[in-house]
């Protein structure tokens, strides 16, 4: 991408010039979406090689791993659990605490773009949906992006009432953490099922409106240290709404609030939204660099 020189949105970019981007002065350097990927990948190749050869560096799964010999706990899986068993063991409370405070630091929802392996393949699955609607072969379907509360208490609601781990059997994300690490399974099925509903009728529908994990992340993420932040460089051209995963979060970048701003002499503001998965998506398409990465721990102290 040359954001410089163009303006990058979804139908003006190519998938792939999306891994790269141009500084001012010309350098090509990776963007956001290369070192995402990169990290995902290697996440779960260290998952691979630590059960296939026994480097015991990253073993489990993303529900519930040992890297180096601490414990890592998802945090709806032990939600999910105490409510199903009314017990909680002290490792998964080691673990639990341990990504809760990881989080808490590095934003919630950074997890959805930064860790999870479905996360590639729905923006695989975006691309290839955007290419079908602009074809005008499929339309466009929104939903309310508020029914994944919903959802969230649902599967806690049958957690409690079943004794059973219910949206285990549904985690597309569980799914493709364990056929990476332990090799695939005919749960494979689901996961495709879920792709071609997001390619063929609804962009990115598991991560925006079903997925309890996200949305746990996101509550943290209400109060996580790492955020985007704002400034008044920001010409309003709403690129970065285009390419936004959930770009809702993005909107204190409106032209609307200036006046307000202007008024309270506001001339820098942190994204705050609960749904921001911190991608950089908004930061790598920003021609007047508008928008970066802050930790706003620094003004609490």
């Amino acid at each position: 991408m040359d954001k410089y020189n163009n303006r990058e949105t979804i139908k003006n970019t190519t998938f792939w010039s999306t891994f790269f981007d141009r500084t001012k002065d010309g350098k090509k350097v990776f963007s956001y979406r290369m070192k995402r990927w990169i990290l995902v990948i290697a996440i779960h190749l260290l998952f691979f090689l630590s059960f296939h050869i026994d480097i015991q560096t990253l073993e489990g799964t993303l529900n519930g791993s040992r890297f180096l010999g601490f414990h890592l706990i998802d945090i709806f899986t032990t939600m999910e659990l105490f409510l199903a068993t009314f017990e909680l063991p002290i490792n998964m409370i080691i673990g639990t605490v341990t990504i809760l405070i990881f989080y808490l630091l590095v934003g919630g929802r950074s997890y959805c773009s930064w860790v999870c392996p479905y996360g590639i393949l729905s923006e695989i699955g975006e691309k290839i949906h955007n290419t079908l609607v602009n074809k005008k072969i499929i339309k466009e379907r929104k939903f309310d992006h508020r029914v994944r509360h919903i959802f969230w208490a649902i599967f806690l609601v049958l957690s409690f009432t079943t004794g059973y781990l219910v949206f285990e059997t549904l985690n597309v994300v569980g799914i493709l953490s364990r056929m990476i690490a332990y090799g695939w399974s005919l749960a494979l099925l689901w996961v495709v099922v879920v792709f071609a509903f997001e390619v063929f009728y609804s962009r990115r529908a598991w991560c925006t409106y079903i997925c309890p994990i996200g949305t746990t992340y996101g509550y943290i993420g209400k109060v996580s240290a790492l955020r985007v932040e704002w400034n008044d460089n920001c010409d309003h051209c709403m690129v970065c709404h285009d390419v936004c995963f959930e770009n809702q979060v993005l909107e204190i970048t409106k032209a609307k609030y200036d006046k307000q701003r202007e008024e309270k002499g506001i001339t820098r503001e942190y994204i705050t939204g609960a749904d921001c998965t911190l991608c950089g998506r908004c930061i790598d398409v920003c021609h007047v660099d508008a928008l970066k990465f802050d930790f706003r721990l620094k003004n609490l102290v």
